[in-house]
């Protein structure tokens, strides 16, 4: 896994824009993905890594979504959200 979340393209740093990018961690969600390569900044949530079969952390996206909403952020993917929240400070911070 860290082999390839490590991989560098030479076409940017975007790993959706990089054909040879299989897999995307994100860093405020604790969510490991296959990149489904649609043109978008699509990918399927893995729940075990694909080569060894070790278990993933559990997404805290529900978590994420329930703390901005507590927040007042009505849709937090499209509004500006704090900045630990860009991030994995926030689950960091609060041992989430």
């Amino acid at each position: 896994m860290a082999a390839h979340l490590s991989q560098e393209c030479d076409q940017g740093e975007d790993p959706f824009e990089c054909p040879d990018n299989v897999i995307y961690w994100s860093p405020p969600f604790d969510e490991y993905g296959l990149i489904i390569h649609d043109g978008g900044a699509s990918y399927m949530v893995l729940e075990h890594c694909p080569w060894c079969g070790t278990k993933l952390p559990e997404s805290k996206r529900d978590v994420w979504f329930s703390e901005l909403q507590g927040l007042g952020y009505t849709s937090p993917l499209s509004e500006d959200v704090p900045e630990p929240y860009t991030t994995d400070a926030w689950y960091r911070r609060s041992g989430a």
